[in-house]
């Protein structure tokens, strides 16, 4: 797993921006996480990388916000020929304009399989409507969110319940904790314990306290992360 997209630093050749993207191999299909803030930025990362687009089957989108799909336009501009997977509740002209550059596209209401091992959460949520990826490992799942919006602990227990693993190897992403009490952080930090997390890697929107906390919460478990932070997983199911 690789992030295309951060507004954290991880390799000083890539470009930061406000947002979240991040690319996953070893699958059936090659699936695109979110498109970051703008396509100009994702695409070079992109190829500083060494990453083609067309590389890419599948493009699953977390949330609405500009800054995890400004970056779609300019990626199909590159390769139409992917699924992009939206919540039901995008827009209709959104979907109109995916489709119009050529892309399949699905809209997801309920969980879904993807493909064998590879699940979303559907749409959760009762204000900002957003899924997650839930991708089954031979050590428990890798779960990535964008934003998190709906509560990321909710988000963890959603992907356990519709892939029936109990473990959760990595969870990796926007926590949306920004600007929250320290106790609140703690306390989400020991709930994800308690749900089985193994290994945590925060970025984009969790706030550095948020990834302070969780440094000392989960010790040598806890990932430095930002764009172009590669994560070699165990194998993928």
């Amino acid at each position: 797993m690789t992030i295309l997209y951060d507004n954290n630093r991880f390799d000083p050749r890539l470009s930061t921006g406000w947002g979240f993207s991040c690319l996953v191999r070893g699958l059936e299909k090659t699936i695109l996480f979110d498109t970051g803030g703008d396509a100009y930025t994702l695409l070079r990362n992109m190829r500083q990388l060494g990453i083609e687009p067309s590389e890419i089957d599948i493009v699953v989108l977390s949330h609405i916000h500009a800054d995890h799909t400004g970056g779609l336009g300019g990626f199909l501009k590159r390769n139409p020929n992917v699924l992009v997977c939206v919540p039901g509740s995008f827009p209709g002209n959104f979907k109109e304009a995916v489709a119009s550059l050529g892309a399949g596209v699905d809209e997801v209401l309920e969980p879904l399989e993807l493909f064998p091992g590879a699940y979303t959460t559907g749409e959760l949520g009762d204000g900002i409507r957003e899924q997650a990826l839930a991708l089954k490992t031979a050590a428990g799942l890798l779960v990535i969110t964008g934003c998190a919006h709906p509560g990321i602990v909710k988000m963890v227990r959603k992907a356990r319940e519709i892939t029936g693993e109990e473990t959760v190897y990595l969870l990796v992403g926007g926590f949306h904790l920004g600007g929250e009490l320290p106790s609140r952080i703690e306390s989400i930090a020991e709930e994800l314990r308690l749900l089985s997390v193994q290994k945590v890697a925060p970025c984009h929107c969790s706030g550095d306290e948020t990834r302070r906390l969780f440094r000392e919460n989960f010790g040598s478990n806890y990932l430095e992360s930002g764009v172009g932070k590669k994560i070699d997983l165990p194998s993928l199911e």
